[in-house]
């Protein structure tokens, strides 16, 4: 399913109010989570269903559902039908890029690269 606003900004220059902290909380505490921050990734490089994450994160299938469905009730994913699979998307752009940061800076902290300025 395409965005519906494809030329909507990437950036929203709003000072945070306590609804927008709340929710950035709730956020980060889905992503403090292993195995949840690696499905997350996965679906960051596209859409997928159950048996490709399993495979792909070595996490149980019971495991990877469980994690999926609290991902799918806080708003961090998406789902379509195909056919008798479920299959699991992304919500929004702003997310991958949170990801991708989130791991590219724990990948300074692994590895001792100096921080970029």
């Amino acid at each position: 399913m395409p965005d519906p606003q494809p030329d909507a900004s990437l950036s929203h220059p709003v000072a945070p109010d306590r609804a927008r902290l709340d929710a950035a909380v709730g956020v980060y505490q889905m992503l403090a989570e292993p195995t949840r921050l690696h499905l997350l990734w996965l679906l960051s490089r596209g859409e997928a269903d159950v048996s490709t994450l399993v495979e792909a994160s070595g996490a149980s299938r019971t495991a990877v559902s469980q994690h999926l469905a609290k991902l799918r009730f806080t708003g961090l994913v998406d789902t379509r039908r195909e056919g008798r699979r479920v299959i699991y998307r992304l919500h929004g752009g702003h997310l991958s890029r949170l990801i991708s940061e989130g791991l590219n800076h724990a990948g300074h902290l692994v590895t001792g690269e100096p921080p970029h300025h």
